[in-house]
């Protein structure tokens, strides 16, 4: 997988505990070995996960090996990267994004720090 440094892996398995029942906001990346874009985004995940800890949690489901949690939200194309409040996805963006565009369109839903 296209592992973003300092970005957690979930599984199917540990996806309601580690997503779904975690406290605050949490950025799931719905993510595959094969994409191209999901390579691209990975270090402005890892940005965020790093600057926003304590803020929102970044992790990230590879598809590959996990359809049920990518069924269940619909996932269709990669990367998708929904962000969960209380269980619930209240966000939704497909494609890779520079980090000042993805942390705009976050900041509505979720309270990030301001970074400079």
């Amino acid at each position: 997988m296209a592992h973003a440094m300092g970005v957690d892996a979930v599984t199917d398995a540990t996806f309601e505990n580690d997503v779904l029942k975690s406290g605050g906001p949490v950025l799931v990346e719905f993510t595959a070995d094969w994409c191209g874009p999901c390579r691209q985004i990975a270090p402005v995940l890892s940005a965020v996960a790093r600057e926003q800890a304590g803020h929102l949690k970044v992790v990230q489901l590879d598809v590959d090996v996990n359809p049920e949690t990518t069924l269940r939200y619909g996932v269709l194309s990669m990367p998708t990267l929904m962000v969960f409040r209380d269980g619930e996805p209240v966000r939704q963006l497909v494609g890779a994004r520079p980090k000042r565009k993805l942390l705009a369109e976050l900041e509505d839903v979720v309270a990030l720090a301001a970074a400079d």
